[in-house]
């Protein structure tokens, strides 16, 4: 009889009758985690966007998220390792400069699902998703802003390093934004001389380099670089808030919410929605629909705060309007033209 009650039992949790067998196992707790470049993740710019987005998604799928901030290039490897070997599910990790170091990562630990923010993908892997953006349609939106605010015919780009491939985008898009909307505007775009350890922490030169666009007459800075271009932004503001008649445009984010000492001068920023894409690349990981290769992200100017009452309701309408046209890409953001009337690449095949 025992042996007749015990071949039951065992009948029935194979069956999953018994509650042992027909209990799930508890979910496990998704875990992100974001590896910062050389700026920090308090940056009010681009890393902040980034863990802002970690954070984020991790709340609004029942996670959790941690971060570690880089002090030395030659540790993006090591910090990439750190989440891996703990088992993390995402780790999003933060700029171009460490595009290389999360492609190797994705090899070694094929289970892990990597965001690249900023890191265009030239080949797909299964498990990494590059988070790119086409920031030279931000940088032109900004561009036409600031020539039709310019009454000295003179503005002033403060940026991070041209070896970064979207830094080097925003200056050429606010560069052909200027010139679409003032053919004569003269420009003083100058790129931080340091390299990838130093040009986005830089605040000091920043402010220098603004002061003297400024000193040449620039009565608009734009700012792209981390610290280095908030840095400028504040020293614009300083100004401003002398009595100078200038203005300035923030970068990555809404500059107005992260860089408070700038109100004095910030009109708008030109936006990469970082956190938006971190989100829904992280939502799409967590149902098992990511993308490999690229996700294209979205752009546009922020509000205009507390400048709104002051900018005319034609500039308004104009930077919709061209928003409308980048969108649909009818208009070229390095070129200012129209796609319709620019010149055919190669000649036409003729017919005989």
């Amino acid at each position: 009889m025992k042996r007749i009650v015990i071949l039951a039992l065992v009948m029935m949790m194979a069956l999953g009758v018994v509650g042992i067998a027909s209990t799930p196992a508890k979910a496990q707790e998704l875990k992100i985690g974001l590896v910062t470049d050389v700026g920090q993740v308090d940056d009010r710019s681009f890393n902040q966007s980034a863990w802002e987005g970690a954070e984020a998604a991790a709340e609004a799928l029942g996670g959790t998220a941690d971060y570690i901030e880089t002090k030395d290039p030659n540790d993006y490897a090591t910090n990439i390792a750190t989440f891996a070997d703990q088992e993390y599910d995402i780790i999003v990790t933060v700029g171009f400069a460490l595009g290389a170091a999360t492609i190797e990562a994705a090899k070694t630990y094929p289970d892990v699902h990597f965001i690249g923010v900023d890191q265009f993908q030239a080949e797909e892997l299964p498990n990494v998703t590059g988070l790119i953006f086409p920031e030279a349609k931000a940088g032109f939106l900004a561009g036409v802003l600031a020539a039709r605010l310019s009454k000295t015919g003179v503005i002033g780009a403060v940026l991070g390093t041209d070896q970064v491939p979207p830094v080097v985008a925003f200056k050429e898009g606010y560069e052909a934004g200027a010139r679409y909307a003032n053919p004569d505007i003269s420009l003083l775009s100058t790129y931080h001389p340091g390299g990838l350890d130093k040009a986005f922490i830089d605040p000091e030169w920043g402010a220098a380099t603004a002061k003297q666009a400024m000193d040449n007459k620039a009565d608009v800075v734009f700012g792209a670089g981390g610290k280095t271009g908030n840095g400028a932004l504040e020293e614009v503001a300083r100004a401003a808030t002398a009595g100078k008649e200038v203005w300035c445009i923030g970068v990555d984010t809404d500059q107005w919410e992260t860089v408070p000492a700038a109100h004095s001068c910030l009109v708008s920023s030109a936006m990469k929605l970082i956190k938006d894409g971190v989100i829904e690349i992280a939502t799409l990981v967590s149902e098992d629909k990511a993308p490999a290769g690229n996700y294209l992200g979205k752009v546009g100017l922020a509000s205009f705060h507390d400048f709104d009452e002051k900018l005319s309701a034609d500039l308004k309408v104009e930077l919709e309007a061209i928003k409308m046209l980048l969108d649909e890409d009818m208009i070229d953001p390095l070129t200012g033209k129209m796609v319709e009337d620019m010149e055919p690449t190669a000649e036409p095949t003729k017919s005989n």
